[in-house]
């Protein structure tokens, strides 16, 4: 490579090559050079090795702009940081990447939730529910910078959920932490240690309780005096057997009057599985009234704003155990469910009949492709009959044994 002292003339007669680029070094500064593209453009490149490290070329401008003299003295000043074993190069990474991790840090806490549900949870089936608990519980955070987000408050945030006795949310709580502040630190928006060693919560006790007979009778009166809505909706739930967020959600195009049944699809319930639910007489009889009642365009039956399902359930289920009165043991609305299962067994129904109302998976090995075809379809008369079977026990119509005992109406 040609090299040639500087001047303005003869930096601005050179001209272009056809191809590729044309490179002149200096002969006053080792290592510099003036570089001329096939468009005319020329600018200056230093080459120097740093000590005991690597050769960098450094871009120092275009010409004119940046002129003989200062294309110099900036390389001199890159040869003596050199010499000294500094890498202009690395530094240069080194700040663009602090910088990148200052930006990402900068972000609330309530905008790194925007970018995990974007990108991990907005397709999952829970995914609401799971953005909706995190922001409860950090809500005193939210606008918090993300890097400022450190074990004590998560910690604080599930310890606040056991002390309130909210053992199985605790669990959740900490689980979504820890899936949170692994998407987190990966990408700058935690410190490297924020989540980890999070105190594992106590598992909450197993439910036992499983209402009798004459305690879901009591229940299924007592709803009575709920009103028009809530009434209803605990009747069906009870009367279905269907889990509540199934029920509260319905709407009537699930519903099936004439063939009286509801049907959901997969996205609606919890296994994703389409589920098909006959309706008693008296199941039959609450949907009816309700439709009778209902807005021509409202699809939501359980409704108070025509476009979002019912809430308030834990205030609705105190009413109703208010009427109970404090003689009634504590009890969940999920027990209904239990005593469905096992009070249908005891009268003698099948226990693939009572699962597949349940719209439980299978447990143990995975069904076969028969199988599941007749569980889905050969069933449903079975169904029905166990479902009509139920609401006579619900309403007190089912007809005792000599001992005492509600046996089983065919």
């Amino acid at each position: 490579m040609a090299k040639v002292k500087f001047t303005d003339t003869y930096i601005r007669s050179l001209r272009p090559p056809e191809e590729g680029r044309l490179e002149v070094s200096d002969e006053t500064v080792p290592g510099l050079r003036i570089r001329v593209t096939p468009k005319g453009k020329k600018s200056w490149m230093y080459e120097k090795r740093v000590k005991g490290g690597v050769k960098r070329k450094h871009d120092l401008g275009r010409y004119p702009d940046v002129s003989i003299k200062q294309a110099r003295q900036l390389a001199n000043t890159i040869q003596v940081e050199a010499n000294a074993g500094i890498d202009r190069v690395s530094l240069r990474k080194a700040n663009a990447e602090a910088e990148e991790l200052e930006r990402k840090s900068s972000i609330s806490v309530n905008k790194l939730l925007e970018i995990y549900y974007q990108l991990h949870v907005s397709g999952l089936r829970t995914g609401a529910h799971r953005m909706g608990e995190l922001r409860s519980v950090l809500k005193s955070s939210l606008d918090l910078p993300s890097k400022k987000i450190t074990n004590q408050i998560l910690q604080a945030a599930i310890d606040e959920e056991v002390a309130a006795g909210h053992l199985s949310k605790a669990h959740r709580v900490r689980a979504y932490f820890s899936h949170l502040s692994r998407f987190a630190r990966a990408r700058g928006y935690f410190a490297p240690y924020v989540g980890l060693d999070l105190q594992k919560v106590k598992a909450p006790p197993a439910r036992e309780r499983t209402p009798s007979v004459e305690e879901v009778r009591r229940i299924y009166y007592a709803t009575f005096a709920l009103g028009d809505l809530w009434g209803p909706l605990f009747r069906l739930i009870i009367l279905t057997a269907q889990r509540k967020n199934e029920i509260a959600h319905l709407r009537w195009s699930e519903v099936d009057l004439e063939r009286r049944r509801i049907v959901l699809e997969g996205t609606r319930t919890k296994n994703a599985k389409p589920h098909i639910t006959h309706l008693s007489d008296p199941a039959l009889e609450e949907l009816k009234w309700l439709s009778a009642c209902a807005d021509e365009d409202a699809d939501l039956i359980f409704t108070t704003t025509g476009n979002t399902p019912v809430s308030g359930f834990s205030k609705s289920k105190a009413r109703l155990d208010s009427v109970l009165g404090p003689d009634f043991e504590p009890w969940r609305t999920h027990d209904l469910r239990s005593s469905f299962a096992t009070i249908q067994s005891e009268r003698q129904h099948k226990e693939a009949v009572v699962d597949r109302v349940l719209n439980h998976s299978a447990s143990g090995s995975a069904p076969s492709v028969v199988a599941r075809v007749y569980n889905r379809a050969e069933l449903l008369e079975e169904r029905r009959i166990a479902l009509d079977d139920w609401a006579k026990v619900v309403t007190g119509k089912s007809a005792p044994s000599k001992s005492g005992n509600v046996v089983r109406i065919a």
